[in-house]
Order: C-alpha cells, then sequence, then structure tokens
C-alpha cells in the first residue's frame, strides 16, 4: 500500500531530477544560442514556434512569453502545418522547431518545406544528431539523460529543458530590447497586473472623496466633514493648499486628552506635514507609502494644491493586491 511517505519521496525524486536536468542545460550552450538571438532580434519578420505532441504545448507557451515581453511571435502546429498552416510563415520570419527526438515523421515533412522557403531554422532538440538538427542553421540542444517518469517515457525533463531554453531566449531579447515595466504594461493592460502597472492616482479620485476643512473650523464641523465623506479623514485646507490632516483617530485622542471641545479649531488638532502623493504617481506607490508608514490614506496633492484623498479601501477595491 502506498503511503504519504512514498509519495513525497516519489515527488522529491521528480523535482529533483527535473532540477538536474536544467543545471546541465546550461552546460549544453554553445555559439548558436547568442547568434539565435540575435537573428531573432533582426528578424525583419516575426518569430514562428512549432512543434508536435508535448513540444507543441511548450512551443504555445514559448510564444506567449515572446509576446508578451515584445517579440511578434506566432505559434503553428507542426501536423497542421503541412495541411494548410504553412501559409502562416513569410519571408523574414524565423522559425524555431521543437522536438526531443527531431525525428517524427511530421518533422521530417516540415524541415524540407521550411528550408525551401528560404527561412531560418532553429532547431530545438535532444538529439543533435537528428533529422532536425541536420536540417537546421542553428541548434539548441536541450538533451536530457533521462525523463523524470519512472518509465523513462513521458516527457517531463526534456520539456522541462525545452521551456527553459525558450525563457532563456526571451530574457536575452528583452535584455536586447531594453524591456522595461512601462513596455510590459502596454502588453498586460487587463487583470491585476495591468492594473499594478498602469492605474495612477489621478484615476482613482473622485469629487466625493475630497474632505476638506479650513483652519478656523469647529471640531463639531471636522467631525461632521470625516463623517459625511466616510474616508475617515479630512485635510485641512488654506488658499486651496494643504496645511494639515485630521484623521478619526487624532479625534478620538483629542477626546481622551481633554474635556471640552470648546474653542478648540482644526488648526489645534492638525497633524502638520501629512504624506502626500501626486495624481500622476502610479497607484501602487501609493499603496508602498501606506505600507511603509502604517496608514490607510494619503492626501493627493499637486505642487501642494489639494486633489482629494485616496484610501487603501480604494486600492484594494481594484484588485491591485
Amino acid at each position: 500500500m502506498t503511503t504519504n511517505h512514498d509519495i513525497l519521496a516519489v515527488a522529491r525524486e521528480t523535482i529533483l531530477s527535473e532540477s538536474q536536468a536544467i543545471a546541465q542545460l546550461e552546460g549544453l550552450l554553445t555559439e548558436h544560442f547568442p547568434k539565435t538571438v540575435e537573428l531573432i532580434y533582426n528578424a525583419k519578420g516575426r518569430l514562428v514556434v512549432t512543434g508536435i505532441g508535448k513540444s507543441a504545448i511548450i512551443a504555445q507557451k514559448i510564444v506567449a512569453t515572446m509576446n508578451s515581453t515584445g517579440t511578434p511571435s506566432l505559434f503553428l502546429h507542426a501536423s497542421e502545418a503541412i495541411h494548410g498552416d504553412l501559409g502562416m510563415v513569410q519571408p523574414g520570419d524565423v522559425v524555431i522547431c521543437i522536438s526531443k527526438s527531431g525525428n517524427s515523421p511530421e518533422i521530417k515533412v516540415l524541415v524540407p518545406i521550411l528550408k525551401r522557403f528560404g527561412n531560418t531554422l532553429i532547431a530545438m532538440t535532444g538529439n543533435i544528431n537528428s533529422f532536425l538538427a541536420k536540417g537546421a542553421d542553428y541548434i539548441l540542444d536541450t538533451t536530457v539523460e533521462t525523463e523524470a517518469c519512472p518509465l523513462n517515457l513521458a516527457p517531463t525533463n526534456s520539456t522541462t529543458a525545452q521551456l527553459v531554453m525558450g525563457d532563456a531566449l526571451a530574457v536575452c531579447l528583452m535584455e536586447l530590447r531594453g524591456f522595461k515595466s512601462e513596455d510590459f504594461a502596454k502588453y498586460h493592460p487587463g487583470g491585476a497586473l495591468g492594473k499594478k502597472l498602469l492605474l495612477r492616482v489621478k484615476d482613482m479620485l473622485e469629487d466625493s472623496h475630497k474632505p476638506m476643512v479650513t483652519p478656523d473650523a469647529s471640531v463639531k464641523k471636522v467631525i461632521f466633514e470625516i463623517s459625511e465623506k466616510r474616508l475617515g479623514v479630512t485635510a485641512v485646507i488654506e488658499d486651496n493648499k494643504v496645511i494639515g490632516i485630521i484623521t478619526d483617530g487624532d479625534i478620538r485622542r483629542m477626546l481622551n486628552d481633554t474635556d471640552t471641545i470648546a474653542g478648540l479649531t482644526a488648526k489645534d488638532i492638525m497633524t502638520k506635514n501629512p504624506k502626500m502623493i501626486k495624481p500622476s504617481d502610479m497607484a501602487m506607490d501609493a499603496l508602498n507609502i501606506m505600507e511603509d508608514f502604517s496608514i490607510t490614506q494619503l492626501v493627493v496633492a499637486e505642487h501642494n494644491e489639494y486633489k482629494g484623498i485616496i484610501h487603501l479601501h480604494d486600492i484594494l477595491k481594484e484588485g491591485i493586491v
């Protein structure tokens, strides 16, 4: 009977086997790798990545990574390629063909056709003596000694090696392009990642989120403004300039320290020099400031001119974190 201990042992063996396969991959790099990177970088066309079986799945992931990091790419299934989809391949395109054996029937049909097309062919293979390798212009060696599969049959170490080689290509191309977070944001406008990279403080401001009182406002007026705007805070404004801030915490502390509020004004209880952020700053920057100073609100101001309040709840509501 298989125990939890047995299952954990197999899991550890699998992870160790794959990690060792990846470690050995570094020693298989040759001058073909930088030439491949430069070729893709300087290509007038796109990068086309093709494969069959599990290698086709890895090819799709590599294409997704390339597209999201600035290298226009297409996935071409090797079996569909020889049944009409070769029309996707245009002059100037660079083709990476992924195959562990390099000798599958579809690959043997596809390689000569691609060569006749005149496209540069890069082989990503675990067999550098294969049909694919011999027909390619450049070879990316992803040889593994064994698969993690106990039968040494199911693609495991080999597909992980292909995936890592593709990631290495993508990262090198990012370096060549000087690819920055702003560029990454252009290709990821949706979801939490897109908001984290694109959403600015000004995009989250509303007129209703602009609590304010004058320096001579009574404490009663301050409490009313904080309660009405529901942000737990109000800015103290003089000539539309921020001179201080009062939080509901400040109100509670004041009530603990004094027996009467008669005669007290906003200026008497405000905190001077509050933490502020510009409307053009990233919402993620606002979140970082809040975390650094253990606060839940920030005054938004441009050249000390009051624009509003951004609250931690506004950021959390956007799903940024």
